[in-house]
């Protein structure tokens, strides 16, 4: 397997990223399955607050692996803080794993639930000073992620993602993608669960505070149709759908989940 080609096929997904990045293996790797009877409610865990400046939206791309909106993230532009974290984390990209059909595709997965996707809000702590400097430290990075359920009422706030879809329908593919906020995204709860793991793709760095929330945000069946819309190939090579593009849970190691709610 080439260094550059991970994916999540049999020949290159999930199970065999170890081969190239061992840290693959490590004893805080992302997702998890998270038990409610494991998890431990922790009274004195903040809520969390997110400060998004619609002006940082720069461009949507496909990479081939997934969709992603990036966010200009030079200076405290649009910041998260509060909940587990000490200090204010830059928003520098969004991005969505899913799967071939509305019965699974998130990464987490909840009590066994699995829901049709997981929206991942990337954000990173600039005291590293750079991003590549926050990958390498245990506090670096801050995900939320956002569970996607199927529901009868399409989510008008993944319209304005999934109407650019048209124009990156193929890999490497990217567009302007200007003015949004994306704090509409979030549900009405503001209840998480947190703790200490890793990046889901290669090399799986193990610098993640995650912050899962516990509500879905709903939409439609065609939505999701049209994330399958999109093509991991190229241009001109065949249209390959870009689907299940997501890590089963990893082992938990004795890592505990904390809640924000009881």
């Amino acid at each position: 397997m080439a260094q550059s080609v991970w994916g999540y096929d049999s020949d290159n997904g999930p199970e065999r990223w170890h081969e190239n990045y061992p840290l693959a293996k490590g004893d805080k790797q992302s997702p998890i399955e998270i038990n409610s009877k494991d998890v431990q409610h922790d009274s004195s865990l903040a809520s969390w607050h997110a400060s998004y400046d619609p002006g940082a939206a720069k461009t949507i791309l496909n990479n081939g692996r997934t969709c992603r909106v990036v966010f200009d993230d030079t200076f405290d532009r649009s910041v998260l803080r509060g909940g587990p974290l000490t200090g204010a984390y830059r928003l520098r990209q969004l991005h969505l794993h899913w799967g071939s059909s509305d019965d699974h595709g998130s990464e987490h997965v909840i009590d066994g639930v699995k829901h049709a996707a997981e929206l991942h809000m990337v954000h990173w702590n600039p005291k590293h000073g750079n991003f590549a400097g926050a990958l390498k430290q245990p506090d670096g990075v801050a995900v939320v992620g956002i569970f996607l359920k199927v529901g009868k009422t399409p989510k008008p706030e993944m319209k304005r993602i999934l109407e650019e879809i048209e124009n990156i329908k193929t890999k490497g593919k990217e567009a302007p993608f200007q003015h949004f906020d994306p704090s509409i995204l979030f549900p009405k709860s503001r209840d998480y669960w947190t703790y200490h793991g890793s990046f889901t793709t290669p090399p799986c760095e193990e610098c993640i505070t995650w912050i899962l929330l516990r509500e879905p945000i709903e939409v439609s069946s065609d939505q999701m149709a049209k994330l399958r819309s999109l093509s991991k190939n190229n241009e001109n090579e065949p249209m390959s759908p870009l689907v299940d593009n997501w890590r089963p849970p990893q082992p938990l190691k004795g890592r505990i989940v904390r809640a924000s709610f009881k």
